[in-house]
């Protein structure tokens, strides 16, 4: 990407796409075109090509979607499976329409089978059954890669899926019933600390092992794979094959921890001095997943960020917007 490409990235002010709005503007690029929600419905199609036609982006980071823990899979999977469809759909193919060079289309570890080998490798995709809380989710983006490769094979588009792990960091969605682990987490600490509550309920029995990767290095691997000349990047799109190995790659640290480990850490963090409960009797969710992300690290990018430094800065960014 040269400097002044104009870049599109739907989803700007969520987790993702303030992330990667930072890691853009430190590297020198400045030539970004967005749009809030009440600005532009990404599930209008009309409203999507107009948009697109209007101003033409050079290159397009998809980072909008519904989201949300399993609380909210299991109590909303109609808007899961609907929203994530029409918006990725317009947007990969209003991409195509309007001659985008590349486009990064951002996914969820959760597309990996429910009892995946681990840790999980691209070519895990679609090889059992996924878990069933958050399948209608998972078969979006699903979809979403699908179209992706369709797209690079008939077209010769450049469109590229890439498949973060757990992601936390500034900027997350701290809703008390709608937010992933580690905000969820961090909010209910922090709300038992001010409360001095003798304790604290988690979901599940603690045991599922999870990875959790600090959204800005989520931003720097997607900017780096975006910015990959074409004799690396073309390869990875599969425009000539269908051997079962899609344009996907994975984003992680490579490594994880309990559900009981990552609550300690935070409560640490937080600095709640009560104790520590697990309700067995709610849903655990997948067992275990891990990525392998062997094939990201050997073409040169690694996580920097450790867990404890990066939670540190989460709870900084959540206590600042109370």
């Amino acid at each position: 990407m040269h400097n002044q490409a104009k870049i599109y990235i739907a989803g700007h002010r969520g987790l993702v796409g303030t992330a990667l709005m930072r890691n853009l503007r430190a590297k020198g690029f400045d030539n970004f075109v967005t749009r809030t929600h009440a600005e532009l419905d990404l599930t209008s199609q009309a409203a999507v090509d107009a948009f697109f036609a209007a101003e033409k982006p050079d290159y397009v980071f998809l980072a909008a979607a519904k989201v949300g823990g399993i609380h909210a899979n299991n109590t909303y999977p109609a808007e899961f499976i609907r929203d994530n469809l029409a918006i990725q759909t317009n947007i990969i193919h209003a991409a195509y329409q309007n001659n985008v060079t590349r486009l990064l289309f951002l996914g969820s570890s959760c597309i990996y089978p429910k009892l995946s080998p681990q840790p999980m490798k691209e070519e895990h995709l679609l090889t059992s059954e996924l878990e069933p809380t958050n399948r209608p989710y998972a078969l979006a983006k699903i979809a979403g890669i699908e179209m992706c490769w369709s797209y690079n094979r008939q077209y010769k588009t450049q469109y590229l899926a890439v498949m973060p792990t757990n992601l936390y960091g500034p900027g997350d969605n701290y809703h008390p019933e709608n937010s992933h682990v580690i905000p969820a987490l961090i909010r209910r600490f922090h709300e038992a600390k001010l409360a001095n509550a003798p304790s604290v309920t988690v979901w599940g029995s603690g045991t599922p092992k999870r990875e959790f990767l600090y959204s800005e290095d989520m931003a720097d691997a997607c900017v780096y794979l975006m910015n990959l000349p074409d004799e690396k990047f073309v390869p990875l799109l599969g425009q000539d094959r269908n051997d079962g190995l899609p344009p996907l790659m994975n984003i992680g640290v490579g490594h994880d921890l309990t559900i009981r480990e990552l609550a300690e850490t935070v409560k640490e963090v937080v600095g709640y001095a009560g104790t520590l409960e697990f309700d067995a009797s709610k849903p655990d969710g997948t067992p275990r997943k891990l990525m392998d992300v062997g094939r990201l690290n050997a073409m040169g990018w690694k996580a920097t960020t450790d867990m404890r430094s990066g939670l540190v800065t989460a709870y900084r960014d959540f206590t600042s917007k109370l």
